[in-house]
């Protein structure tokens, strides 16, 4: 019964939540998809990046310890080989207040599962974290800590979990780097899904090519989820608009590009894409499907990678 209760509350929330994203004021070409057959238009990305490192004051919530204040601009990460300078994750915000004295922790990197791992926290071991970004909401994820990018007015906390909880996650991760490895360095997707208002596509093993379109946020070659669709336009598979947002309903810190068109199918008021990515064990609800603008959720080599149009 509880299960269930949660499931119509999650929904509601993201409905309503979606509904700010999707409701735009679309005008010009953009207000019908009738113009946009397969092959009749071009891919068009829409918008410039603005001004998009972390400015403002932030705060990160540890269980039993309390609240944490930090500057942004202190931050370093300890992926530098994802995040470029001013630029930085949930787990780094934790190694910058170990820096300054004020929490221990003892972690690792696991190459197996390419991710920063916590052992120990002011004494406690297995850790996870609920974060969501300005006018968001509280989420599971299964995405990598030390991959979650950082923006203003963003929501984090820190939570014991226990070994089962983190257990299937990180199994997951090191299914992802063994794929990997198996194709040779080369992130292959064996199935990437996109369902429309006017048609289903799957393609299967899809080799994702690094475009860097957050040449701002994040190191050149690193592939994110927004790839699959750049390189499937390259392939002529299908045509795209991608638009740049400062801000979306009452979320006032987007900064982001998302899809607003695939072939045929185009964001309008209550219409619009969203997408997920990961393990089908964690689909949905349980995991994958979080509020992480695709444009900067970096993937390793997700078992599958999902965008589909909903109108509420």
């Amino acid at each position: 019964m509880m299960g269930k209760l949660f499931f119509i509350l999650a929904t509601a929330t993201f409905l309503v939540l979606f509904s700010a994203c999707v409701e735009r004021q679309v005008t010009g070409p953009e207000a019908s998809g009738a113009d946009f057959a397969r092959g009749e238009h071009e891919n068009r990305i829409i918008g410039s990046i603005s001004d998009t490192p972390a400015a403002l004051d932030g705060k990160i919530d540890i269980q039993g310890l309390g609240t944490f204040s930090f500057d942004p601009q202190e931050v370093r990460t300890v992926r530098e080989d994802i995040f470029r300078e001013g630029y930085f994750s949930i787990f780094d915000i934790l190694v910058h207040l170990e820096e300054k004295g004020e929490i221990e922790i003892d972690y690792y990197f696991d190459k197996d599962m390419n991710t920063y791992v916590i052992t120990d926290l002011n004494g406690h071991e297995n850790w996870w974290y609920d974060a969501y970004y300005d006018g968001g909401w509280r989420e599971r994820s299964v995405f990598r800590m030390d991959h979650y990018p950082y923006k203003d007015k963003m929501t984090i906390n820190m939570l014991r979990q226990s070994g089962s909880y983190l257990d299937p996650i990180y199994e997951t991760y090191r299914d992802e780097i063994r794929r990997k490895e198996e194709n040779g360095g080369k992130t292959i997707i064996p199935e990437v899904i996109i369902e429309g208002q006017h048609e289903t596509l799957v393609f299967e093993n899809v080799e994702v090519y690094a475009h860097n379109l957050r040449s701002d946020m994040l190191q050149d070659g690193v592939i994110t989820a927004i790839d699959t669709i750049l390189t499937l336009g390259e392939e002529e598979k299908i045509s795209y608009d991608l638009q740049w947002y400062e801000s979306i309903g009452s979320a006032g810190v987007v900064k982001s590009y998302w899809v607003d068109r695939i072939n045929d199918d185009v964001s309008y008021r209550r219409c619009g894409f969203v997408y997920e990515a990961g393990n089908w064990q964690f689909e949905f609800f349980k995991g994958n499907h979080v509020h992480i603008p695709s444009d900067i959720r970096v993937i390793n080599s997700p078992q599958y990678l999902k965008y589909f149009r909903i109108c509420i």
